[in-house]
């Protein structure tokens, strides 16, 4: 999956037009629910299946490759350019949130880009630029929960994301704290989540927890590699994750809105997540990331790419 956004400002550093283009295989190929046999097991029989295209869900059920990629924000001119690539080497199908994280990722790291560039906080960069007082809460209540901006020591750095999940579900803001030179080590997570009435907030934070959790491993540890014809990963050493010993805090405010229908909290901290990591980042080392993870040899690409 690539990204690539595009946005012009005006003299009031004001985003006055966005563009965000996508290339990516479809997102789903989930087994049951095709017209084929979908299991990985059936294109390695002796007279196999044919290898069924990955398809995407549409925007009214949040989208796949596309998803989570409609601004939010108050752009006043905005396009959404999806380009579904219809041959891969290997299956795709659905990693939690789809793509959801991508997305995620590219917008907050890019707006984040901006605020820095202009000299603006990055908090108040994305509030000046949303009118839903439901994500600005979750933007608000992250940041004076971590206590957003510490003073900064050398070899660590502060990082914010946001995202309401679909555009329709749960709202999270997370501010991410990180320490590092070459390998990068997450020490806290301090999120906000809206997800209407919490029913159960224990169980809300546990979703947002795992969550968290989980979309760390993704942004430090976690790829598949592959040739042009099979899936190389092929054991723990290859396809390392996040050990006990690197979990971070984790701190979960949840907002409650008795008022408002519930939705669901599971995949709402990842993207997030993802790019609150990356900015802390660019935070502590002064370099952007473009691609996950987030690893010592990436870092050392990204510094001597900007040098």
């Amino acid at each position: 999956m690539a990204i690539e956004i595009e946005a012009d400002l005006d003299a009031q550093n004001e985003i006055v037009n966005w563009r965000h283009s996508i290339w990516s295989n479809g997102h789903a190929a989930r087994p049951g629910r095709a017209a084929q046999p979908a299991l990985l097991a059936a294109y390695e029989l002796e007279n196999p299946f044919p290898r069924m295209i990955s398809t995407n869900p549409p925007q009214a059920n949040g989208g796949g490759g596309d998803r989570n990629s409609i601004p939010l924000y108050d752009f006043p001119v905005w396009r959404i350019e999806s380009h579904r690539l219809l041959t891969m080497p290997v299956r795709t199908s659905a990693l939690r949130t789809l793509g959801a994280q991508g997305n995620v990722f590219a917008i907050e790291s890019f707006l984040d880009e901006i605020a820095i560039e202009r000299g603006e906080d990055p908090i108040e960069f994305r509030l000046r630029h949303l009118r839903d007082e439901r994500a600005k809460d979750v933007i608000r209540a992250s940041a004076r929960r971590a206590g957003w901006k510490r003073e900064k020591t050398p070899g660590t750095g502060y990082g914010t994301g946001f995202a309401r999940y679909k555009n329709t579900g749960a709202y999270c803001a997370v501010v991410a704290e990180i320490e590092g030179e070459q390998d990068i080590r997450v020490k806290r997570l301090t999120l906000a989540v809206d997800v209407g009435e919490a029913i159960n907030p224990d169980g809300v934070i546990n979703q947002i927890e795992g969550g968290a959790i989980q979309a760390t491993s993704w942004v430090l540890k976690e790829r598949v590699r592959f040739d042009r014809e099979h899936i190389t990963s092929s054991s723990w050493t290859d396809y390392p994750i996040l050990r006990f010993s690197e979990v971070p805090q984790v701190v979960v405010e949840v907002i409650q809105r008795p008022d408002i229908e519930p939705v669901g909290a599971g995949e709402a901290a990842h993207g997030p997540v993802t790019a609150a990591i990356a900015n802390a980042v660019f935070d502590c080392l002064g370099v952007r990331i473009r691609h996950l993870p987030i690893t010592r040899d990436s870092l050392i690409a990204a510094m001597e790419l900007s040098s």
